[in-house]
């Protein structure tokens, strides 16, 4: 078996650790910064702290980011960047800030819009500014990533763009910065984690440190998720779900993610499901078929987190949903024929093909019509 493994990202993490920002510039030579910030945190004032403590290292705060960046709001971004002719940038806040900036900070150094890249299968161009992550959220793993997930409202598109120039220079994980997080989001972001080690173990792109890193975030989410759930000062679970989540984006982020994320999008886009429950709403469903594979791959993975097979896992995992008040499926939307066959023609994302098992329209449509 060959395989490559890649992690550039320089990672900080611990309790406290975001006010290495003044100092990592100091060491790096970064000038001229711009904070790029989910608009909760310009509310909440920490923003606003960020900065004054940066002491002239930020000098500017970008915040018309949503839950689901917009390519419009990637442009607007690059746009200040190139007004202002900032210097590098700070992306603070769950995935939706930092995928914002990953392509800001790419773009801003083209006359281009990001349209141009976004679903096109255009090459991004490599170049980019330094780039200082610190997720507010344990679930998108974007601080390690290469990928910027983006949606096109204006043409009903939602699709990632994979570039090495998405890499950040530096991670700032403080688990300090999670205790915002109100249990609803708690939960999305927790099981988008387990979804992202889980698709990342059983991806035809697995690779033995994947493998591994995989396996350590999963049994982490198990033993914390439903804490911090339950508590959310919980400072252990917190620190333990902050892990996790760097660690799983460290799994997936070279292997990619398989059929339900590929699932996602579509619920995503057309019903506004948030990212982590869309992903988590099938990845017990997609457990039990992938369990199929010959090499057994995935019963001896869910032994080794103490399940009896790999359908005890599936269920375990359905009653961690149930148990936080996210979907099992899909009844409320009462959905018609039709949308069930247009969430399958979508669901034919690239991502799909990624699956260890081929993933036929008969399987998908027996799945939805499970859930509805």
């Amino acid at each position: 078996m060959n395989w490559d493994y890649l992690q550039p990202v320089i990672i900080r993490f611990g309790n406290g650790r975001v006010g290495d920002i003044k100092d990592i510039a100091a060491e790096q030579g970064y000038e001229n910064g711009l904070l790029v910030s989910d608009p909760f945190f310009i509310r909440s004032g920490l923003a606003d702290m960020i900065v004054a403590e940066s002491e002239g290292v930020l000098t500017g705060v970008f915040g018309e980011v949503s839950p689901n960046p917009d390519v419009t709001e990637v442009d607007a971004c690059a746009d200040v960047i190139r007004e202002k002719k900032h210097g590098f940038l700070v992306a603070l806040g769950g995935g939706s800030a930092l995928d914002c900036a990953k392509a800001a900070g790419s773009i801003s150094l083209t006359e281009d819009s990001i349209r141009k890249y976004h679903g096109t299968g255009v090459a991004m161009p490599q170049e980019h500014l330094p780039l200082i992550a610190v997720p507010t959220t344990a679930g998108t793993g974007s601080e390690v990533t290469c990928v910027s997930v983006l949606t096109d409202h204006a043409n009903a598109k939602k699709s990632p763009i994979v570039s090495d120039g998405f890499y950040p220079t530096m991670a700032i994980i403080d688990p300090e910065l999670t205790y915002s997080m109100p249990p609803k989001v708690t939960a999305s972001t927790g099981i988008d984690v387990l979804c992202h080690a889980l698709e990342g173990f059983w991806s035809k792109g697995h690779q033995p440190v994947c493998d591994a890193l995989a396996l350590h975030a999963c049994k982490l989410v198990f033993s914390y998720l439903e804490k911090a759930y339950q508590d959310g000062q919980d400072a252990v679970a917190r620190e333990k779900m902050a892990e996790a989540s760097v660690i799983a984006g460290m799994a997936f982020t070279l292997p990619k993610t398989t059929a339900s994320h590929a699932c996602s999008f579509p619920l995503t886009n057309l019903y506004h499901i948030p990212h982590g429950e869309a992903c988590g709403l099938t990845i017990d469903y997609f457990a039990r078929i992938n369990a199929s594979v010959e090499d057994q791959r995935l019963e001896r993975f869910a032994e080794q987190l103490g399940f009896v097979s790999v359908d005890a896992m599936a269920d375990h995992i359905h009653q961690i949903k149930e148990n936080m008040g996210l979907r099992n499926d899909l009844r409320d939307l009462n959905l018609t024929g039709k949308q069930v066959e247009e969430l399958v023609r979508i669901s034919r994302h690239p991502n799909l093909y990624n699956n260890p098992v081929d993933i036929t329209d008969e399987m998908l449509q027996e799945m939805y019509l499970s859930l509805v």
